[in-house]
């Protein structure tokens, strides 16, 4: 599964996680989870960058999910636990020096799951 916020600069993330897909034979999921009060469809820029990814994803046999939730981190757990996934692919923090507290929330909720951060 590799997270993905609505910038271009994921596709990275999401070649990222194919690879990673291909050298364990799995399947790949591409999500983006945004905040019920975020209306990215009237944001041209995000929903450019969301219609980009979109493509990168088919490009390499995953759909990307866009689900709207105010819980961010328990609708990545669900997801991650009803698609029985092994491991996460997720950006890097803009604090460099720490892992993020999504980082943190998901090793601590998906034990087993192995979470990668890419820089």
């Amino acid at each position: 599964m590799v997270c993905i916020t609505q910038q271009i600069t994921c596709e990275r993330l999401i070649l990222k996680a194919s690879d990673l897909g291909n050298q364990l034979e799995g399947q790949l999921f591409v999500i983006h989870v945004a905040k019920n009060e975020w209306n990215f469809l009237d944001n041209a820029k995000e929903s450019e960058a969301l219609e980009y990814l979109f493509k990168i994803s088919k490009s390499v046999g995953a759909n990307l999910s866009v689900l709207k939730s105010d819980n961010i981190v328990e609708t990545l757990v669900n997801f991650a636990k009803e698609n029985e996934i092994t491991h996460v692919v997720m950006g890097e923090s803009p604090n460099h020096h720490s892992k993020s507290n999504l980082h943190t929330e998901l090793s601590q909720s998906l034990p087993g799951v192995e979470i990668l951060v890419i820089p």
